[in-house]
């Protein structure tokens, strides 16, 4: 299918052909009829993707300093590679559409195959995978042309119920581009009386062509706002420009009234004056996109729609309120269209907004088969895998995610592991997968699991997808009599790790997880240097792990947590410098969220040989201090493992080529036993157990006792 992205490196347009996306539980598949470019959103985006380096970092100050924390926590060779890996990578562009729906999730309900719906966050593609509750039926008799203002629209009217206006109400809008234009129609419908102000006559004289005040920014529009508002301002001021001009919010101090709102809904400058503001006693606002649910995950990505008795206006419902006033004819938007194109003439649409003065509402056009895009993609490598020799009989990599850190830490172990022949990468998208098969040597982009798994030329599946699919993932490729590289946690409950490691067992395929620390260099050498002399270990594993974003997948309790997402790390590490099975284990969270969720705790492990170790695993420390501390003391002798960059043996720095995880070195030893120089089973029951002591840590938290982890043979 033809889909539309933007490099985010170099801002370059173009239409690609991607995979045909599937649609995940809370999710709809719709074959596209139309989409409509915002002009201001989208000629936004477009402008910091086509900046350079220096100007991105001016543009978004809050990224640099992520970037410069990430440096002091993970090293500068990590960061380096995190920060190409996010330029590097095609984003899709568009939010605002129309069109058929092709399939449904399984949780999705109230919709059916063949129904038309305004569709909301979803790209310029000729099919659009969109959340449910994003999903809105069209009335009948409301063309496609109008319908596929929806989101758009929904933006405008979360402004508008932000100002809390009425029947009667003088309203002010400050940009008349296509927001305003809109904002300015429904708050006509509302029974408000509309006075815009923007700087192009043409845009003045659409408002007055529909009933509106429409005005050109000149010295007598204040006198002439209070001439249509009985000498009192507007009840409120809607700010609809894109400018980083602070000049429309301090426009709006003169224009509104005492004590009313100004709401701001474009991207406008915001150093205020604090006189005006305070000298009307003004309240100032903020409308956040299409409403209530945006950017909220349980509504958008797992379908939790908000009660309507306490939410009346969600996004979703804001988009069918849209709906149905143009459906009544209380709402007109055709005249809005100003052009129209093809899709495969993006570009020349996006050329239209950012050189053309006239164009306002420019909208895409498709013409898709429902049956024709298919779920798998051949590509012709731009870059091969890498010049690095294969090993022997180098199997046939199928790549199950193509997130960040599968391009910015597996794709350059891989290459450095030597796994030459890459088959297939697979994405929910299907987009990141054919930017990573064009980039890093994959002949085929596909969109599912189901149709990598089928693919006759993977030998070889990697996991590194969310957590929650991990087991299911794994256990289907195993079933599938495929070899399977899982990235950690390979499970999230017993009975899933129970059913992976039967799966396994029963088969001929070899399963290895991706607990990489073990095979670092770091770790070789400290267990080298403890090994000979009797006695048990006592080892302080220190992790300064840093805060997420409320918004990270981290938070999603359907993955797991920190606890099972993270730790599991710590604990494998311990068990491999120990070298003995794990009989005891402990967890005490800081008791400030919910168990799993836990973002501060200590586990402690006892181990079958008298060792003990204890992890304090924190986020509040100081980006400053080393991410991993790992102290070993014990038989006589003692330790140190500093970030995989330094290690210290009986008080002696031993000198290392750089920070090592052990990433490139796991692909390298699964790659022996796949080829059948080093027996796996070993490794495979070492992670089994690692992750059956992770599940009795989770266990811990929940019951406030020590549990013994369960033996998986």
């Amino acid at each position: 299918m033809k889909q539309v992205v933007q490099s985010v490196a170099s801002g370059d347009l173009r239409v690609v052909d991607v995979p045909r996306p599937v649609p995940s539980a809370a999710e709809v598949l719709v074959v596209t009829r139309r989409t409509l470019l915002s002009t201001g959103t989208e000629r936004a985006v477009r402008k910091l993707a086509s900046a350079n380096l220096i100007q991105k970092a001016k543009a978004r100050p809050d990224l640099v300093q992520q970037v410069i924390r990430k440096a002091r926590t993970d090293g500068l060779k990590t960061t380096l590679q995190s920060v190409r890996a996010r330029l590097d990578e095609d984003m899709p562009l568009g939010y605002s559409g129309v069109g058929i729906v092709a399939a449904l999730g399984e949780a999705v309900a109230g919709l059916q195959i063949g129904q038309r719906v305004a569709t909301g966050s979803a790209g310029h593609a000729e099919f659009q995978l969109v959340p449910a509750h994003l999903a809105v039926p069209v009335p009948d008799g409301v063309p496609d042309a109008d319908a596929a203002f929806a989101t758009v629209a929904a933006i405008a009217l979360h402004g508008l119920r932000q100002a809390e206006v009425g029947p009667g109400s003088k309203v002010a809008i400050i940009g008349l581009g296509l927001v305003g234009q809109l904002t300015a129609r429904l708050a006509l419908a509302s029974g408000c009386d509309v006075l815009g102000v923007d700087i192009q006559p043409a845009a003045a004289d659409r408002l007055n062509a529909v009933g509106g005040i429409g005005l050109v920014e000149d010295s007598a529009t204040t006198a002439t706002v209070l001439a249509h508002t009985h000498g009192r301002g507007a009840d409120a001021v809607l700010l609809t420009a894109a400018t980083a001009s602070s000049g429309p919010v301090r426009r709006a101090t003169e224009l509104a009234r005492d004590r009313a709102r100004v709401v701001v809904v474009g991207d406008v400058g915001l150093e205020l004056e604090r006189t005006p503001f305070y000298e009307k006693e003004l309240e100032l606002r903020f409308a956040r996109s299409y409403g209530p649910g945006r950017y909220d995950p349980t509504y958008e990505e797992w379908g939790v729609d908000y009660p309507i008795g306490y939410v009346r206006w969600t996004e979703g419902r804001n988009m069918e309120a849209f709906l149905d006033l143009v459906a009544g004819g209380r709402v007109k938007v055709g005249d809005l269209v100003t052009h129209t194109f093809p899709v495969e003439q993006a570009e020349d649409a996006y050329h239209s907004i950012e050189q053309d003065g006239t164009a306002l509402a420019v909208q895409l056009v498709y013409q898709a088969d429902r049956n024709a895009a298919a779920e798998h993609l051949e590509v012709t490598p731009k870059r091969t895998g890498g010049q690095r020799p294969g090993f022997r009989n180098s199997p046939g990599v199928g790549l199950i995610g193509a997130g960040t850190y599968a391009r910015a830490t597996l794709l350059p172990a891989m290459t450095a592991a030597g796994y030459t022949q890459r088959v297939a990468v697979a994405s929910h998208s299907g987009l990141s997968a054919l930017h990573i098969a064009e980039h890093h040597g994959f002949t085929r982009a596909v969109s599912s699991a189901d149709a990598l798994l089928a693919e006759p030329d993977v030998d070889l599946v990697i996991v590194a997808t969310r957590h929650d699919s991990h087991a299911e993932l794994a256990r289907r490729a195993l079933e599938a009599g495929l070899h399977v590289y899982c990235e950690k946690p390979l499970a999230l409950n017993i009975n899933d790790l129970v059913t992976v490691e039967k799966t396994w067992s029963s088969g001929d395929t070899h399963l290895f997880v991706g607990f990489n620390r073990r095979w670092s260099r770091p770790v070789a050498l400290v267990r080298k240097h403890m090994v000979g002399a009797p006695g048990p270990l006592v080892l302080t594993y220190r992790v300064n792990a840093g805060e997420l974003p409320k918004a990270h997948w981290y938070k999603d309790r359907r993955q797991g947590g920190r606890l099972l997402g993270e730790v599991c790390h710590f604990i494998d590490t311990c068990a491999a410098v120990v070298g003995a099975e794990i009989v005891e284990v402990m967890t005490q969270g800081a008791g400030r969220d919910e168990a799993l969720l836990e973002d501060d705790l200590v586990v402690s492990l006892r181990f079958a040989d008298g060792s003990v170790a204890a992890i304090t695993y924190a986020t509040g420390g100081h980006a400053s201090t080393s991410k991993e501390r790992l102290e070993i003391l014990g038989r006589g002798r003692s330790a140190i493992i500093d970030d995989f960059r330094r290690t210290v043996l009986d008080g002696r720095e031993v000198r290392d080529a750089g920070q090592d995880k052990g990433h490139a070195e796991a692909l390298r030893v699964f790659g022996r036993i796949i080829a059948g120089e080093v027996d796996g089973v070993a490794a495979t029951e070492s992670a089994l157990a690692t992750t059956a002591s992770t599940l009795a840590a989770a266990e811990s938290m929940l019951t406030g006792h020590p549990i013994a982890p369960q033996t998986m043979r």
